[in-house]
């Protein structure tokens, strides 16, 4: 009796929990936006002008202005600048590191590194690993590494706990018929999601 109950909620908590989560963070990132950037608003603007609201709709277009000057050389270098002084900081630099490279798998696909989802066979055994591949192109590797018969794959760790960039041979390498959001969402869960996959 206790198991029946006890199975059935936790199936629910696994259910809500991602959807309560997820509404949660998009009511904390705007709760924040309005209390800091409405704040600064109500600075320069009278209570009588001001709606609620405007804190959100200027993060929004903080984040498009941001969005579009990434597209400018000099703003990508800038940017570029910064972020490299941020990573010669001894506390803030591991911490900033691991939430870039988290946020970097969501980037959009034009904007991606990765080129093409493949699975790589290990000669030794057969297993087959999921990478992504990097550099398709020998002649864009640095010297030493641009071998016509290897290209450049990264395979990631599941669970966020890094990976490995390697120079595979061509013919160990085959293409998967996944998109890259698949490809990362499986990876990362070490193919939890794959089930998920399939029914939808």
């Amino acid at each position: 009796m206790f198991g029946f109950i006890g199975r059935n909620v936790l199936t629910g908590l696994i259910t809500l929990l991602p959807i309560v989560l997820t509404l949660y963070l998009l009511y904390w990132l705007a709760d924040s936006a309005e209390a800091v950037l409405g704040g600064w608003i109500r600075l320069w603007m009278s209570d009588d002008l001001y709606w609620p609201g405007m804190g959100v709709l200027a993060g929004f277009l903080a984040m498009f202005l941001v969005g579009i000057l990434m597209h400018a050389y000099l703003f990508r270098r800038l940017f570029a600048k910064i972020e490299k002084a941020i990573l010669h900081l001894p506390v803030i630099k591991p911490i900033y590191r691991l939430i870039r490279d988290f946020f970097d798998y969501f980037k959009p696909k034009s904007e991606q590194e990765f080129d093409q989802v493949v699975a790589i066979t290990l000669p030794e055994n057969g297993l087959k690993v999921v990478g992504f591949v990097t550099e398709p192109l020998s002649s864009e590797l640095p010297d030493g590494f641009n071998d016509d018969d290897h290209i450049l794959v990264y395979l990631p760790l599941s669970y966020m706990i890094g990976g490995y960039t390697v120079l595979v041979p061509r013919n160990q390498v085959e293409p998967v018929d996944l998109t890259m959001d698949e490809a990362m969402r499986f990876t990362l869960t070490a193919g939890v999601s794959a089930k998920g996959n399939q029914d939808s």
